[in-house]
Order: structure tokens, then C-alpha cells, then sequence
């Protein structure tokens, strides 16, 4: 029992198959690693992958301790190698891998190869720093991807590259593309640095040039050591010239998209969520696009921040845009159909994508609205009593004492401000926001959430006159934090 409390039994067996790369240029190596954690592995012997030769990179074994709650438990993994040439876009299918006497599979792994669009050099060109993009002529808003190559011999050997200084211009929003690409071309180790630029008013503006200090071996110094100085240089690509029209459209998007909608349930019960997804995705930006609004009488709509994601695709910007609703109603209601409108500048084309309506039947025998409950002046009823009159004599005060009580309140009150914070009280508060985000996944399990939500979010849509208690809004956020 001690050593069963000591020393557990290895951790479970699994295997994952991994790339260096998933985006390859033309002529590049891929890196297939398959790491297989448990006990012995034995690893398929792959000699090519859809027909391109594979080299076997070798095998790493690994062994660790972690201490866990149930003692020590021990961890043994094992990485296989491989490394091919693809020559065209492929899938490397699934492989069995042998752990502990049972087979596991691996998942398939898209391979996409790419062409190299840095500028071709002469064979005397020793160093190429420039900047291209895919476009010299767009609209008021259409973004575009631009591109600094910055391309070195391989014969040139212990350069550096320092103080780097993006392109750039006021008429722009430039955003930079994360992840650096870089890879062998035609003798050159290239680097790629993309960024998606946006612009922001019509006419015709520049672009300034990136620049960079270069470093080369000067073999003339030497240190004491015998290790060549170094010579800096100031490098710069050219700048690029623009020209943005007026859109003459009306467009909510600009590019080539399309729409998926999706709601969960179109009959639920009164006070009950109807939650519907949209999803919009395709070549172009999205970053800035505002999904227009819902509002429905007696329906409270809450809506979550929307999720955009971008990524570069050779020189190509994807873009996909995901927003969530949700509606609540005590009577049947119709979520009403919307209308996005995307202007497709290569095609010269307006499109719509439709969001349908939705009718939302309620289940059951109506109920009421939970109402927001909101400040009002209450009305005194008349009641009839019997007043005694009583006559009070008040003793006057001279004047020089209220006076001094008035220095001498401001004058504590002056010097409360320098008492130590551990005098002061401390009370925590919740922005409307953080507690609508932490509330609103719990309104289902406690009407008293449910109806605090409702609250929030008409405070949030600025109607003042909603009260709030913040001591049962504190107590109810630390009950689900």
C-alpha cells in the first residue's frame, strides 16, 4: 500500500503528430514529429509520404517525475523524426503507433505548399531589402496585404540584422501580421514580414519605406580574441505609392463573404433564452464591421462581444466573424430578418447576405414579462391622526461657535486623508459589464439572477431610473465567481 502511495503507475498512453510548418514554400523541408507517451513504442516505418521520399531524422527518449496528488507519477515519452520535401499541397495520413502493447492513431495533417513572391535577384546580388503589395489601387476601406522581403546570399556568412523600422503612413491603418516566415529560395535565406494594411479617406498618399541597420564581418578589426568587428549599414526598401477611390456604394463589408446562421430553438418556455449564432467568413477585413442591433418589444436581447479572426494566405486576407444572441420573451415574438451588404471590388459587385427571421413560439400558458423594477415617487396615503402642538423653546447660538465647528470639521476631514489605508474601508465593486459577463451564464438556475441581469442591462442601455442594490449585487457575483 506504501509503495502503491509512493509511486503510481505511468501516466496514460497517447500519441500526437505534429509539424514545424503547416505553410511550406516550394523547396522547403517539412518536419513530421510523432511523439508517443507511455511505455515502449514501436513507430511506423515510413519511406515516403503520398509519394515523396522521407528522411528518417532519428529517435529522442524522455523520462520524467511529477508529483501529483496521488504521489509520484512517472512519464516516459518518445519522438520520432522525419523530415520530406512536398512538392504540392498533401495530407500526411494517420499512423499507428505502438504504446504498452496497444495502437494508437495519429490525426492527418494538412500540408499546403506556397510559391516564393520575393523579387528575383541577380546572381552578383549579394543582399535585396523591398517592399511589394497586391494591390496599388483600392477603396476608401478595402484592406490589402503588403510585404517586406528581406533576402541574403547564402555565401554571405555572420550578417546581422537590427533596429528595424516597419513601413508606414498616417493615411493608413497597418497591422501587422504575426509570425515571421523564413525559408531558403533560390540560393537566399528570405524573411518575410506581412502586414494588412486599411485606408482610411480617398486620394493618393505614400507608403514610407522600411529600413534596418545591416551588420557585416569586417575581418580588417579584430578583437584580442581574433573575432572579426563589425561594420553596420543602413538599409531601406522602396516606398510604396497608393491610389484609394471613393466607394461609391453602400456596403456594410468590403470582399467576397458569405453567412451561416444558426438558432437553437425556435418554441421554449417563457422567460427561457432562444440563442442564435452568426457566422460570417471570407476574403477581406472584418475587424471593423458592427453587427447592426436587435430590438423587439418586450424581448430582452443580450448579446456577447463578437469574435473576429484573421489570418494571411499568401497574399490573400481571410477573415471570419462569429456573433451570439440571445432572446428573451413571455409571449410568442419574431426575431426580425437583417441585411448585410458586401461590395466585391475584383468583380465590381454588391451582394447581400440574408439573415432570416425567426418566429420563437412560447411553450405553455403565457406569463408575464419579469419586470424591471424602476425608481419611482411613492405616494403617501392620507391617514388622520391626532396632533398634539407642543411649543419648544430653542436656545440661540452665537455665531463665532458655529464657525469654529465649521474649521474644525474641515479641518478633520483635512487630516483623515493622511491616516494609513488599513484605517480606510475597503468595499469592492463590480462594473456593470464584468457582472453582466458573470451573471448572465447562470440566469436559468435563480429567477433573483435572471432578474438582476435585466436590471444591468437596462442600466447598461442607459435608463438611470433602474435601482440596484449593490450589496446583493456584490454577494450575487461572489456566489459565481
Amino acid at each position: 500500500v506504501m509503495a502503491y502511495s509512493l509511486f503510481s503507475v505511468a501516466s496514460a498512453a497517447s500519441v500526437e503528430a505534429t509539424v514545424n510548418t503547416k505553410e511550406v514554400v516550394q523547396g522547403n523541408p517539412v518536419q513530421l514529429r510523432i511523439k508517443a507517451i507511455g511505455g515502449a513504442a514501436a513507430f511506423p516505418n515510413i519511406r515516403d509520404i503520398n509519394g515523396v521520399g522521407v528522411t528518417d531524422s532519428g529517435t529522442s527518449r524522455q523520462s520524467n517525475m511529477q508529483i501529483t496528488v496521488n504521489g509520484m507519477q512517472s512519464e516516459t515519452s518518445t519522438v520520432r523524426k522525419y523530415i520530406f520535401v512536398p512538392e504540392h499541397d498533401m495530407v500526411i495520413p494517420s499512423y499507428t503507433v505502438r504504446v504498452g502493447g496497444n495502437n494508437y492513431k495519429t490525426k492527418p495533417i494538412a500540408i499546403k505548399v506556397v510559391k516564393s513572391n520575393a523579387p528575383k535577384l541577380q546572381k552578383s546580388e549579394k543582399i535585396s531589402f523591398s517592399l511589394k503589395a497586391e494591390k496599388h489601387s483600392v477603396n476608401v476601406g478595402e484592406s490589402f496585404v503588403m510585404t517586406v522581403y528581406l533576402s541574403l546570399s547564402k555565401n554571405l556568412q555572420g550578417l546581422q540584422v537590427s533596429d528595424y523600422v516597419a513601413p508606414h503612413s498616417p493615411d493608413f491603418f497597418i497591422k501587422e501580421v504575426e509570425g515571421q516566415k523564413k525559408y531558403e529560395h533560390d540560393g537566399y535565406t528570405v524573411v518575410e514580414m506581412r502586414y494588412i494594411v486599411t485606408p482610411k479617406k480617398e486620394g493618393n498618399f505614400t507608403i514610407e519605406a522600411a529600413r534596418a541597420k545591416l551588420g557585416q564581418a569586417d575581418w580588417s578589426r579584430q578583437d584580442i580574441f581574433g573575432r572579426p568587428g563589425t561594420t553596420w549599414q543602413a538599409i531601406a526598401t522602396n516606398a510604396l505609392s497608393v491610389e484609394v477611390k471613393a466607394l461609391h456604394t453602400d456596403a456594410d463589408l468590403i470582399g467576397d463573404f458569405d453567412i451561416e446562421t444558426n438558432i437553437d430553438s425556435q418554441s421554449v418556455k417563457a422567460n427561457k433564452p432562444v440563442n442564435l449564432t452568426v457566422k460570417i467568413k471570407g476574403k477581406g477585413n472584418v475587424e471593423d464591421f458592427e453587427f447592426p442591433k436587435y430590438e423587439i418589444d418586450d424581448v430582452t436581447v443580450y448579446s456577447d462581444d463578437a469574435k473576429v479572426e484573421s489570418h494571411v494566405d499568401g497574399t490573400t486576407l481571410l477573415s471570419s466573424y462569429s456573433k451570439s444572441f440571445a432572446f428573451i420573451g413571455a409571449d410568442d415574438f419574431v426575431i426580425p430578418a437583417r441585411t448585410i451588404r458586401v461590395y466585391n471590388p475584383d468583380s465590381n459587385t454588391t451582394k447581400a447576405l440574408k439573415i432570416p427571421s425567426y418566429s420563437i413560439h412560447i411553450e405553455g400558458e403565457k406569463a408575464a414579462v419579469m419586470p424591471v423594477e424602476t425608481a419611482s415617487q411613492a405616494v403617501a396615503p392620507k391617514v388622520e391622526t391626532n396632533i398634539v402642538e407642543k411649543t419648544i423653546k430653542v436656545k440661540s447660538v452665537n455665531w463665532w461657535m458655529l464657525v469654529l465647528a465649521f474649521v474644525l470639521g474641515m479641518l478633520v476631514m483635512y487630516l483623515l486623508q493622511f491616516l494609513p489605508k488599513v484605517w480606510q474601508r475597503k468595499e469592492r465593486s463590480y462594473k456593470a459589464s464584468d457582472a453582466l459577463k458573470i451573471l448572465y451564464a447562470h440566469m436559468s438556475e435563480d429567477p433573483a439572477v435572471e432578474e438582476m441581469v435585466r436590471k444591468l442591462y437596462a442600466r447598461k442601455n442607459g435608463d438611470k431610473s433602474v435601482q440596484i442594490d449593490k450589496k446583493e449585487l456584490k454577494a450575487m457575483v461572489e456566489r459565481f465567481r
